[in-house]
């Protein structure tokens, strides 16, 4: 059985965690690259009302070809630090399709 708890940035087996510095109220939607271990995200929505958040996490599972409901938010509703779960994929496979 996976262990669902794993660390920012790591993965196990088919889910993952990955560390995020979102970056809200952005001319558009991007991934703009690696921040030591957190990936750096550019969200045009608003830091309001969880709008940011939703933005977030509908645009990294478009991003990663999954469904909405596969990418969670699992920590910092209210922080530009964010730590996303994404189920489905691994890790490295995460990595290979945000850096393609």
């Amino acid at each position: 059985m996976n262990d669902q708890r794993s660390q920012p940035g790591q993965g196990r087996g088919l889910a993952c965690t990955l560390a995020l510095k979102v970056i809200p109220n952005a001319p558009r939607d991007e991934v703009t690259g690696w921040l030591g271990g957190a990936l750096k995200v550019k969200i045009h929505a608003p830091a309001l009302d969880g709008r940011a958040n939703a933005a977030l996490t509908g645009f990294l599972a478009d991003r990663l070809g999954l469904p909405r409901r596969a990418v969670i938010l699992a920590r910092g509703e209210r922080s530009n630090h964010k730590v996303v779960r994404i189920d489905g994929v691994s890790l490295d496979e995460v990595r290979r399709r945000l850096d393609a």
